[in-house]
């Protein structure tokens, strides 16, 4: 790998590098996609139960708690974005995947204020809103998926996960765990 490609395996600061080297993004999306599922499930459950008021309004701040979280997650992501190397097709995809993710965050802000001004809390407006944007969020997560797993974006460098392969010998009596040794030697 050349140095182009790697300078999207490092972080944009030592402040964003996120514990043991984890980015933080990955870290931040889980609070929108969890409030934003979770949403759902409470919109889907309030048809089913006799007083669905606090169901609605649970649904209701998930959703304003994961338009927040989205914000916070996307500022983090936008500095790796910066990252990536202009022209790349992990570029592209970063492209697409930030693009997608603000309109699904848009789509989960205009879905909580429909809701702060419905009559009926359990109308099928803002349930069909919400099931479209997580329907998209499956889609976006895929290319976050393909971004770190396929380009390795944000993700450490082969030399470093190397180490993760050694081999752990118990044979030796100084340790009660064992002890790593690169077969290579």
């Amino acid at each position: 790998m050349g140095e182009t490609s790697n300078r999207a395996k490092e972080p944009a600061s030592a402040l964003l590098a996120g514990p043991y080297g984890h980015p933080f993004h990955p870290i931040l999306v889980t609070v929108p996609i969890g409030a934003w599922v979770s949403s759902l499930v409470f919109d889907v459950a309030a048809h089913f139960v006799r007083e669905p008021t606090a169901l609605a309004t649970g649904a209701r701040w998930l959703i304003g708690i994961g338009v927040l979280s989205a914000l916070a997650a996307a500022a983090v992501g936008f500095l790796d974005f910066f990252m990536i190397p202009a022209g790349t097709r992990a570029h592209r995809v970063a492209i697409t995947h930030m693009v997608l993710n603000l309109s699904i965050t848009v789509v989960f802000a205009l879905d909580f204020l429909w809701r702060l001004t419905t009559v009926s809390p359990t109308s099928v407006g803002p349930l069909l809103l919400s099931a479209l944007g997580i329907a998209a969020l499956g889609v976006s997560g895929s290319l976050g998926g393909k971004l770190a797993y396929r380009y390795g974006v944000r993700v450490v460098d082969e030399a470093a996960q190397a180490d993760g392969f050694l081999t752990i010998h118990a044979s030796r009596p100084d340790s009660p765990v064992g002890s790593f040794v690169d077969e290579g030697d």
